[in-house]
């Protein structure tokens, strides 16, 4: 595992290449997965802008952390977050940030968000997609007793991941495991990772830095890895402030720090489809991939 840290600045975008209990099944008609994360706050209403793209984009809502500032407050998330992306909750599989736990054990995202988000000492769960496995997952590691062997986020992924072997995977949470901005990630979720790459997972969402990056499929040390790696993308571009990312990494094929906006999926039997739907600027970016259940064969 790899975390990022650019050292200077580059404005605008780069484009170098293209508690839930048990497992709970959506429609197939559902295959829309859309989101982001660093989301509301009461000071700034970018999260506006981002609601009203959900507004018109069906299907299953994802939220990458840090949903409601300052602290992830029931009175954050009810003053802040309700009347934004609050209005698509129903529909909403959140995962927790750290400022969701600057609330002592995210007491106000999970009073909020009730069992969608999962079990409260633990915050990670699966639900099916059409034909996708998802898995979302809580990377503020000292909070739930550790994401090392041994810990029960560790052992109930890979119990999860070998039942689903062979299936199209995708999974989410907020800290970054590549990023080129000066941000803070965790080497707590490293073993995490290895799960995932072994068990061959698709793509991997995650956010924190407030901007957008999207790298080409990597091992877990950050090397490339376009025959069985996992799709990095960073969506912290749900509402909060923007911040400057730096140069790009060996990795990235694209990224911008200028536009707020949600990712769109598309899952489909065997590949899917992505699209960075922009809130308030320019950037787009979008593009397809197989599985590699599918690539393999």
């Amino acid at each position: 595992m790899i975390i990022g840290l650019g050292a200077g600045l580059v404005a605008g975008a780069v484009v170098l290449g293209v508690g839930l209990v048990g497992r709970q099944e959506q429609p197939a008609s559902g295959s829309v997965l859309v989101g982001a994360g660093d989301i509301a706050g009461c000071e700034a209403r970018s999260d506006d802008l981002t609601a009203r793209l959900l507004d018109d984009i069906p299907g299953t809502v994802f939220t990458l952390g840090d949903n409601a500032y300052p602290s992830g407050s029931l009175a954050d998330f009810s003053e802040c977050y309700e009347t934004s992306w609050g209005r698509h909750r129903d529909r909403t599989r959140p995962v927790p940030g750290n400022h969701d736990y600057w609330t002592p054990d995210a007491a106000g995202y999970f009073g909020y968000f009730g069992d969608r988000a999962g079990d409260p000492a633990e915050g990670f769960y699966a639900y099916s997609l059409g034909d996708w496995n998802v898995y979302a997952l809580n990377s503020n590691c000292d909070e739930i007793g550790g994401c090392d062997s041994g810990s029960k986020q560790y052992e109930w992924l890979a119990s999860e991941l070998r039942a689903d072997q062979g299936d199209c995977s995708i999974a989410y949470w907020h800290h970054p495991i590549l990023t080129a901005a000066e941000t803070s990630g965790t080497d707590a979720v490293g073993p995490l990772v290895d799960l995932l790459y072994e068990a061959a997972v698709e793509v991997l969402l995650t956010a924190s830095s407030h901007s957008f990056e999207r790298f080409a499929p990597v091992a877990p040390d950050g090397s490339l890895d376009r025959d069985r790696g996992i799709r990095v993308f960073v969506v912290g571009t749900g509402g909060a402030a923007l911040r400057p990312l730096g140069p790009p990494l060996p990795a990235t094929e694209a990224s911008d720090d200028s536009t707020h906006g949600v990712l769109k999926l598309t899952l489909h039997a065997g590949w899917y489809e992505w699209a960075f739907v922009p809130a308030d600027g320019e950037f787009r970016d979008n593009g397809t991939a197989t599985c590699h259940s599918v690539a393999g064969a």
